[in-house]
């Protein structure tokens, strides 16, 4: 169990994150605000609680390694980098701009801390496993995160990867799932229903663990759960809220990707505060 300071802290890089995630976005330009503010509390644990990292150092050989694949909520990971130290905050606000280093879906060769171009989603499992496999050549102990959506797992290739982890042993490999129930138009049940996705993914081999994708002590102990695991890649389904801390966004399919009015903005920054 994490301590109630600890709890405290990363309760506050969350609030900080879904901040991030608005300054990104800001007033009239549609931004990918539920699904980022789902996964905050998620990313959060990771940066802030479990990965190893060094921001003056984005390619030093041992740090943990963290894909989101889900590359359309790309403004998270950059909230997440940006409170990590990586670039100045007051950057966010440049997402998205023409020459900016923060652009709509994450990009390597422009952006410290990102470490593939995953596009808007379906290939990052596929790649994390690569780069598990990898290390493991180079005799490196570090472990992958591999952040994915859940109307990105009705991909084939998230499918295939899973398959292949399962058959390498790839234990350093942790998949994690922003299960909001929603995708871009609307809630997965009616457009391709996943069914059981713990039961789906025990049958693919791995070590299965379901939690509360908003309880940062549910979270952390998960995240050390797959630490203890020498035998197979772990997978985190994260039961989580959909524009989760931003009241009128929650649950809502239209902010999957949406626009803000200037008083829906200032309301979600005051909610944040």
């Amino acid at each position: 169990m994490i301590t109630e300071a600890q709890e405290r802290e990363l309760k506050t890089h969350a609030r900080h994150l879904r901040r991030g995630v608005l300054e990104c976005i800001g007033i009239g330009l549609a931004g990918h605000l539920g699904g980022s503010c789902s996964a905050a509390d998620i990313v959060a644990a990771l940066y802030f609680y479990k990965m190893r990292y060094d921001p003056a150092n984005p390619f030093w050989p041992e740090r943990d390694r963290f894909i989101l694949s889900k590359g359309h909520a790309a403004i998270l990971q950059y909230a997440a980098l940006a409170e990590a130290g990586y670039f100045p905050w007051e950057e966010l606000s440049t997402c998205k701009d023409l020459g900016s280093r923060l652009q709509g879906h994450p990009d390597r060769l422009k952006t410290p801390g990102i470490e593939v171009g995953t596009g808007s989603l379906g290939q990052g499992l596929s790649l994390g496993l690569g780069m598990v496999l990898g290390n493991r050549l180079n005799h490196i102990s570090s472990k992958v995160y591999v952040l994915m959506g859940d109307g990105e797992i009705c991909e084939g290739q998230i499918w295939e990867a899973a398959m292949a982890a399962a058959s390498f042993h790839a234990n350093k490999l942790v998949g994690i799932l922003d299960h909001n129930g929603l995708q871009a138009t609307g809630p997965i049940k009616d457009r391709m229903d996943s069914g059981d996705l713990a039961a789906k993914w025990k049958s693919f081999g791995w070590n299965v663990i379901e939690i509360d994708g908003h309880d940062f002590d549910q979270i952390c102990g998960a995240l050390d759960e797959a630490d203890r695991e020498t035998e197979r890649p772990t997978i985190l389904i994260c039961r989580t809220i959909k524009g989760k801390g931003v009241s009128f966004a929650e649950n809502k399919v239209p902010f999957h990707n949406g626009a803000l009015t200037k008083e829906q903005y200032e309301q979600a920054l005051s909610e944040l505060s």
